[in-house]
């Protein structure tokens, strides 16, 4: 089976701030949209910024980290991932969780950050060495 674009829809409560974020600060480009929704390719995948109400959600303990709760994201390359955080920074972001690596020296060893976007949704964006690794189980 080859990997398909996701489709992800999700509240922000101002689609203007989404847009800016969404578009420039993260690089997505913009597709269709109204004045009640947007749609983003965010690296080759679907996701749907619609307007309505927005609330955060919990934390779970991962690897040291208090990892917000719901969340989505991406797994890049680890350039792509490297060049993302750059921008990110640049662009004066708050990281929830900045760049980082997770469950260093094992199977499912990975780059990751997490920031919430201007509604407050909450985005991991990841990267191991090699596509291989993102199933990868320690065996004992």
């Amino acid at each position: 089976m080859s990997l398909r674009p996701f489709h992800y829809a999700f509240v922000v409560d101002d689609l203007g701030a989404a847009r800016t974020f969404y578009r420039d600060v993260i690089g997505c480009g913009e597709g269709r949209s109204s004045a009640r929704w947007i749609d983003f390719d965010m690296f080759g995948h679907q996701i749907v910024a619609h307007l309505g109400e927005t609330a955060n959600g919990i934390a779970n303990p991962v690897d040291g980290h208090a990892v917000p709760v719901p969340h989505f994201g991406v797994v890049l390359t680890l350039a792509d991932f490297a060049a993302l955080a750059q921008r990110i920074d640049d662009a004066g972001i708050a990281f929830v969780i900045p760049p980082t690596v997770r469950f260093a020296g094992k199977a499912g060893e990975q780059r990751t950050m997490f920031l919430r976007d201007p509604a407050g949704n909450a985005i991991e964006f990841k990267a191991f060495a090699g596509d291989a690794a993102l199933f990868a189980v320690d065996r004992a």
